[in-house]
């Protein structure tokens, strides 16, 4: 046992910040069944699917991450579960689980797929998931994501929970339109055993609406809820961004991602893997290292852990995110769907 964990150790990435790198998101698709307003485009193109990373070429890669020492494992999107045959790379991720190698295997999701798969995610070992929910209001819920339905998301929140499945809610923060709900999405979230974590909207992606229009300081929202709840900082972590409050009147936890008023990056821990095997080492910058090539070049993986190893090397301190009148384009071009959420 001391072996396997020396080894671990040895194996740890260090970024050039001295942050060890244990958490990978990955992005198995950027397709989603949803058009969020403040995500996509009504009419988004997608990657062609010859030029995604094949179910095995993704378990390979991730496998490499795991061996040198990611130990928090995120499938993402687009929307993960809209992924043809996406519950065999979760059986196999699973083994690393199996093994003691990681520490948690989980995904962010929309819900929509989640009572035709929750049962067997909690079989291959998902203890906890990410659910988006901006509204709890079905016609404002069908105005946000365009395509959505809420009736389906909740009946997958049902099935997750009774499969023992813990819930986060996510939910992005947007002037105007949900920032008046927060009370009711706490005391609702909650009231049933979730946490929920507000989101400040980031300038990532071309998109119909205006950013300016939509965003929210969460410090002011954060004020508005202190007239109605007691908030206490608590040090919970779930190996993310969000910094957590207990809420005396629910009994519950509150996160708050804050990428524009505060940024988390002085923690960062995480890089980001796409579907095409283009890895992000900072959501908020375009640097990016193709690991797509060196995996195919060689049936071994020397190549592709030398690559692995020169993208951390190149980890920044931190992103660059703006919203203001004068910045109107977006800080960075892709969608977070290409990125993975």
């Amino acid at each position: 046992m001391d072996i396997a964990h020396g080894s671990r150790h040895e194996a740890e990435m260090i970024d050039p910040f001295g942050r060890s790198i244990e958490y990978l998101r990955v992005s198995v698709t950027d397709r989603c069944d949803f058009r969020c307003t403040y995500c996509m485009a009504e009419d988004m193109t997608f990657l062609p699917k010859k030029d995604l990373l094949s179910l095995e070429e993704l378990d390979r890669l991730c496998t490499a991450f795991v061996e040198k020492g990611v130990r928090k494992l995120r499938l993402t999107g687009g929307e993960p579960l809209v992924r043809k045959n996406v519950m065999h790379l979760v059986r196999q991720l699973s083994r690393h689980l199996d093994s003691g190698a990681l520490k948690e295997l989980t995904l962010t999701t929309n819900g929509s797929q989640l009572s035709r798969f929750a049962a067997e995610l909690a079989d291959c070992g998902v203890r906890r998931i990410n659910v988006s929910i901006d509204t709890l209001d079905p016609g404002k819920f069908r105005t946000i994501t365009r395509w959505g339905d809420l009736s389906r998301v909740l009946e997958g929140l049902e099935a997750a929970q009774a499969a023992g499945i813990a819930i986060k809610i996510n939910a992005v923060a947007l002037k105007g339109f949900n920032d008046e709900e927060i009370p009711d999405l706490l005391r609702w979230a909650n009231g049933r055993g979730m946490d929920l974590t507000v989101i400040e909207t980031m300038p990532m992606g071309e998109i119909d609406a205006d950013r300016t229009d939509q965003y929210m300081p969460l410090s002011l929202l954060r004020a508005r809820l202190e007239q109605q709840f007691t908030l206490n900082d608590i040090p919970y972590r779930t190996g993310g961004p969000a910094r957590y409050v207990q809420v005396a009147e629910t009994g519950g936890r509150l996160g708050f991602i804050t990428p524009m008023t505060h940024n988390f990056c002085e923690s960062c821990n995480r890089v980001r893997l796409t579907c095409t095997g283009t890895l992000y080492m900072c959501l908020g910058q375009e640097d990016a290292a193709d690991l797509r090539a060196p995996l195919r070049a060689s049936e071994g993986n020397d190549l592709l852990s030398q690559a692995i190893d020169e993208a951390i090397g190149r980890k920044p301190k931190g992103h660059d995110f703006v919203i203001d009148r004068r910045t109107n384009r977006p800080s960075v071009p892709r969608h977070m769907s290409v990125t993975g959420g």
